[in-house]
């Protein structure tokens, strides 16, 4: 499929998915509490089978998911994201056991996950962590094989509620990215307590406390020191629908402002007249569509197993991100002080807006990572320079 067109079943399933944001999910978010997990939410979006489409989809169709969500109900694509990543790992690096008890609780709403990755001294340099995984000789399962997890997780997503986190710990001192294990590790873990925090955007997140919480082979993702894999994995799907989750802000922020440009009265017309307003409202589009064009690009070339997504992603969630805020920033000003008043849908997405550049990989980490697989894929140079 070509990257940059959508075919007629795909546009009418992103018509369907906004109507659905809009008559059937935002009331349910409407009712939730700021900062706390919203289970009811989640149960809706289990009834309507996307959750469960989380694990039956490409990035591409993600992409359309958070998209057309993000669109109508920002809570509801969050939640439905936050899942996702948080379950992913279990998906993608499961055991039959782990996949049975989690993934259908999962899919129909009535279990939580998070993705217990950053630290408050390795959120960008995920290499860098420092939860310890501890040998624990005295471990009964996982073939007589077991560990202690002592240390802190910080910003992390639906935590401290949710029912289960992928966690990535270092059980080899010294080794880097090579050292990293991811374990699945449910809440009621003795030794395993969280904290809220009270962030910008109104999404639930919080801090771990690992005190010598108990783990077993049982509960290893994948295999023994090669969680960053298993992280990283994770990331390079869910980056372009960052991505795809910014456009869709994007989108919401155009649309309202080309209404409120039409009929706002100003200087004996239109304010759309003015072609300064005219031509911010064209950069807006430009841009918007622009970030669009490549979130789909680096998700169908994820789906097609194509050299180079690493890349792809990074340029995805850089520039539909980036973009993101300038057209919220640019609808805000374009409307005026009402637009500032709580409740307005643009201060929400004001507020909404920020923390994507953040989350995920800021935009600086992805300019290295952009700029790093430029040079790998650059050919040595053969003879002197000119």
């Amino acid at each position: 499929m070509p990257a940059f067109s959508l075919e007629p079943e795909q546009q009418a399933w992103c018509t369907e998915l906004r109507t659905l944001a809009a008559e059937r999910l935002r009331p349910v978010a409407e009712k939730g509490e700021p900062g706390r997990v919203d289970r009811a939410l989640l149960a809706e979006l289990g009834r309507s089978g996307l959750l469960e489409r989380l694990f039956a989809s490409g990035a591409l169709d993600l992409c359309l998911m958070r998209e057309s969500l993000a669109h109508g109900c920002t809570e509801a694509e969050t939640a439905l994201a936050l899942q996702g990543l948080g379950a992913h790992p279990v998906h993608a690096h499961g055991t039959p056991a782990q996949r049975a008890r989690w993934l259908p609780a999962v899919a129909d709403g009535s279990a939580v996950a998070a993705f217990a990755l950053s630290e408050r001294a390795a959120g960008s340099d995920a290499a860098a962590l420092t939860l310890r995984a501890d040998p624990d000789p005295g471990a009964a399962g996982g073939a007589g094989r077991g560990w202690r997890l002592t240390g802190e997780k910080c910003w992390i997503s639906n935590a401290p509620e949710a029912d289960f986190y992928t966690v990535f710990a270092r059980t080899t001192p010294g080794a880097g990215s090579r050292g990293i294990t991811a374990f699945l590790v449910p809440a009621g873990r003795p030794g395993l307590t969280g904290s809220a925090l009270e962030m910008l955007s109104p999404h639930p997140i919080g801090a771990l406390a690992f005190d010598g919480v108990p783990v077993t082979a049982d509960d290893v993702l994948g295999e023994t020191d090669r969680g960053f894999r298993v992280a990283m994995g994770t990331l390079n799907l869910f980056r372009p629908s960052v991505g795809a989750f910014a456009v869709g802000m994007a989108q919401a922020a155009l649309e309202a402002t080309l209404a409120h440009t039409a009929r706002r009265d100003a200087f004996g017309g239109k304010l759309s007249d003015l072609p300064t307003v005219a031509h911010q409202v064209a950069e807006m589009a430009l841009r918007t569509e622009a970030a669009r064009l490549m979130v789909y690009a680096a998700a169908t070339a994820y789906d097609a197993g194509a050299p180079g997504v690493p890349r792809r992603a990074a340029m995805a969630k850089l520039l539909a991100t980036e973009t993101a805020q300038y057209v919220v920033d640019t609808a805000v000003q374009l409307h005026g002080a009402r637009a500032l008043r709580r409740g307005h849908l643009l201060e929400h997405l004001y507020r909404e807006v920020r923390a994507p550049r953040i989350y995920e990989g800021a935009s600086e980490v992805q300019r290295g990572i952009i700029a790093k697989e430029l040079y790998a894929e650059t050919p040595p140079p053969t003879g002197e320079a000119p």
